[in-house]
Parts: C-alpha cells; sequence; structure tokens
C-alpha cells in the first residue's frame, strides 16, 4: 500500500518531469498543500535517488526552483541519438560580462562597460536572448538605468543552484589571478566583440 510520504514523493517527481523547466518549490508546495520544507526534505531524497549512477537524469535546483535534466556524463549519447549540433561556447567577452553580472548583480550597463572599458550593448543583448541575463528593475536615480541580473537559465547552464557556488572572485593576490585566467576561454580572433 503506497504512504502518503510515497504518494507525495511521486507528485513531485510528475511535477517536475511534466513541466520541462524549472518549477519554484513553493509552487509545489502550495500545489500539495504542503509545508515548503518538508517537500525541500522530500526534493533532498529524489535528488539522492536519481543521483545513482543507473538513472541517466537527475533533479536540479535553480536557485529556488528544482528541474529534472539529462547527466552530463550522456550529453554525447543525447547529440548523436537526437542529432544536436554542439552547443556554442560564449565568447571571452561574453563570459567577462557574465561574470561581472553574476558576481555584482544587479548592475547597470553602465558599471559593466566601466568595468570593462569597452561599449557592452551588443554582448548584453546577446547575452539576454541566450536568457542568461535578465532586467532586474530600474535604479532609482535620475534617467533610471535598467539594472541586469543572472536567470535560472544561468544556474542550469553552470550547473549550480545558488551564487555561493560560484569560484571566489579573484583579489588581486598574483597566484589567484594566473589560475582566474588559466580559466578564460582563448581571445576571439575578430577581437573582443566578436561571436557571443
Amino acid at each position: 500500500m503506497i504512504t502518503d510520504e510515497d504518494r507525495n514523493y511521486a507528485a513531485i517527481e510528475a511535477i517536475a518531469f511534466a513541466a520541462g523547466h524549472p518549477v519554484e518549490i513553493e509552487r509545489i508546495a502550495q500545489a500539495l498543500e504542503l509545508d515548503v520544507s518538508y517537500v525541500e526534505k522530500l526534493i533532498e531524497g529524489i535528488r539522492h535517488k536519481y543521483s545513482a549512477p543507473e538513472f541517466g537524469i537527475e533533479l536540479i535546483r535553480t536557485g529556488d526552483a528544482v528541474q529534472f535534466a539529462t547527466k552530463p556524463d550522456f550529453a554525447a549519447d543525447i547529440r548523436l541519438a537526437l542529432d544536436y549540433r554542439r552547443t556554442a561556447t560564449l565568447s571571452a567577452a561574453a563570459m567577462e560580462v557574465l561574470a561581472i553580472v553574476a558576481y555584482n548583480q544587479p548592475v547597470t550597463r553602465a558599471y559593466i562597460e566601466q568595468v570593462r572599458a569597452v561599449d557592452c550593448s551588443g554582448v548584453i543583448s546577446s547575452l539576454m536572448e541566450k536568457e542568461l541575463i535578465c532586467e532586474q528593475g530600474r535604479l532609482d536615480v535620475p534617467g533610471r538605468p535598467l539594472l541586469f541580473g543572472v536567470t535560472r537559465n544561468f544556474y542550469r547552464c553552470f550547473n549550480i543552484s545558488s551564487l555561493a557556488e560560484l569560484p571566489p572572485f579573484p583579489t588581486g593576490d598574483p597566484e589567484q589571478l594566473a589560475l582566474y585566467d588559466s580559466a578564460m576561454p582563448p581571445q576571439n580572433e575578430e577581437g573582443d566583440e566578436g561571436q557571443v
């Protein structure tokens, strides 16, 4: 006989699977008329279950939401079976803008351009099209410039559940800066504002 807890586990799995996009944990709790902390506990149980090597999918957290995704180990198999082209990588310029936004959000375009010392409007537009950053309101100063922050898609693409999981920002220590530089992709042949 199925217990209430077993049914709740199954209901959460069904909701996360059927959605096909991140679903807020609070929304799941409301739909099932359960306490958020209890739903969080059940979600951790589901995540543990699907972390076993015999499963090709996993339940990932993207901030305050969850979503089923395929495990990275099977990316090549999925591409071959579904004839997907390899995902285009981001240019160095796009990675820099994304890092500025992620580590300092919410930020204005002027702040991003001040840090990079070049016009970033094209890169910002491209990152918004890729749904890696989004508008997060306006700054309460004259002119009311737009503020930008990262999206749930950013968390999903970088396989993190919160910004606290990002590596520490380099502080100026030469060793740390060398590690940071080695992690950056090579500069685009077409220059800083090339393909994003």
